[in-house]
């Protein structure tokens, strides 16, 4: 399976511009199976206040950008994790989406909300699980949730394969030295798609990455060039647990124990 991020710099309140700056990205990664773009994709992420990210949402039924995405998996065959600004009704979410040439097929709303995220999205609703793609289960987290060791073991468990990791990261190298980790002390692939560039005061970190269930970095892209990167992965690797002959990632653990 081959998997490619897209380390791009949102235009801030402009989704249809995201849509032609997207263009040349997806043109070069049309060969990947799975595709993962930032987080907030759809709208940018320094907003000024509650207003103006609603403002900025939409409904992804009637989304001009999701219908996008799902022309371009149409014709490629393939599919795509971005993150988006989503509105339901009254409400607004930080949300991650899997689309494929049939639409969404999956979503997965931000649990762990960071600094003004709090006054401006609802905290997730959806319990994170892992969605088929083409044979691999694949889950998705978004930005902070790099932080919460639990979230990544509850994918784990369900038998995700791939997890993919929206995020418009802040605080330079935490997550890109914790997400490898993650991805080897659950033996899972965990792809890191992080956005580039400046919005007022935030400067975002780049060094999207896709890691291995070794830990290993398979690739890993700039702190500050936007980019494409691609990588062929094993998904049977995510399925062997085994650490040593008589060690197993999942059976050897003492939650009689764990608080």
């Amino acid at each position: 399976m081959k998997i490619a991020t897209i380390q791009f710099s949102p235009v801030f309140g402009n989704s249809e511009k995201n849509i032609e700056k997207l263009k040349p990205f997806l043109e070069k990664a049309k060969e990947a199976d799975l595709i993962v773009l930032p987080e907030l994709a759809n709208s940018g992420y320094n907003f000024k206040n509650k207003n103006e990210v609603f403002e900025l949402s939409e409904e992804p039924e009637n989304s001009a950008f999701v219908g996008f995405l799902t022309g371009f998996c149409k014709q490629n065959n393939s599919a795509i994790v971005t993150g988006f600004n989503e509105r339901d009704r009254s409400k607004i979410y930080n949300s991650a989406l899997l689309i494929d040439k049939t639409g969404i097929i999956g979503k997965y709303r931000k649990i762990h909300l960071f600094m003004n995220e709090k006054e401006y999205f609802e905290p997730g609703n959806l319990m994170p699980r892992p969605f088929e793609l083409n044979g691999a289960k694949i889950g998705m987290l978004v930005c902070f949730d790099w932080m919460f060791p639990e979230i990544y073991r509850t994918l784990a468990l369900q038998g995700t394969d791939i997890i993919c990791q929206p995020s418009n990261l802040v605080l330079p190298g935490k997550a890109q030295q914790a997400i490898p980790v993650h991805a080897m002390i659950n033996r899972v692939f965990i792809v890191l798609a992080n956005r580039t560039g400046t919005e007022q005061n935030l400067t975002f970190t780049g060094n999207s990455l896709i890691a291995g269930p070794d830990g290993e970095i398979i690739a890993q892209a700039s702190a500050s060039e936007e980019e494409v990167l691609i990588a062929g992965v094993d998904i049977s690797l995510s399925k062997n647990k085994m650490i040593t002959p008589k060690n197993h990632a999942f059976n050897d653990r003492r939650p009689e124990l764990y608080y």
